[in-house]
């Protein structure tokens, strides 16, 4: 690391998926990191617009410095389990995840020890494979105002099924991430899935 930064780790699970009606999700369940758990929602329509749920102004900042958006909203965010996936709502966005198993990237993420796979060398080092084989996927890049970023994967589960409305719009159903999410250097997997992730943010 070099003189003068500091590095923050956020470790947690994020979802992503699509829809028949071409909005894609990615919803962020932080379950440890410098503030301690939150969640928050990137949100991208079939017109491209792209959509920040965040809890707090602190949330907002901190992500909308990292990523770009075309709105910010700060509204509550909340994200529980279910007897098969999740229940994410806040007043703009109801959706209900079913989860699945483990996907056979999650299988061969679990060879890695997690002490290995979530360091920022390692991140660095298998980008140029995770760019190759997942499309829009990258594991480190610049995060804006001179941050870096590095997601290391531990696990990858896949999403079986969706429900739920955005702004009062049914979502449809499930669908592949694509085309891939524009909110930053990297997207999600286009096959919907959560990922167990720490998320390393370099700054000044």
């Amino acid at each position: 690391m070099r003189p003068g930064r500091i590095r923050e780790r956020f470790s947690g699970r994020i979802a992503g998926v699509g829809s028949t009606s071409g909005i894609r999700v990615v919803v962020g369940r932080w379950d440890d990191g410098p503030w301690g758990p939150f969640a928050d929602v990137m949100l991208e329509d079939a017109s491209g617009h792209r959509v920040l749920l965040a809890p707090s102004e602190q949330v907002r900042d901190f992500v909308a410095a990292t990523y770009s958006f075309d709105e910010e909203v700060i509204e509550p965010v909340s994200v529980v389990d279910t007897a098969d996936g999740w229940q994410v709502t806040t007043p703009s966005l109801s959706l209900r995840l079913v989860v699945g198993g483990r996907t056979p990237l999650g299988f061969a993420l679990g060879l890695v020890p997690s002490r290995i796979a979530t360091a920022p060398a390692w991140c660095a080092l298998v980008d140029p494979v995770a760019r190759v084989v997942m499309r829009g996927v990258r594991t480190r890049g610049s995060a804006g105002d001179d941050r870096r970023e590095w997601y290391g994967a531990t696990s990858v589960v896949s999403v079986t099924g969706i429900s739920g409305e955005w702004r009062g719009t049914a979502l449809g159903q499930l669908a592949p991430v694509d085309p891939p999410c524009r909110f930053g250097f990297s997207s999600t997997p286009a096959r919907p899935s959560v990922t167990s992730v720490v998320t390393t943010v370099e700054r000044t």
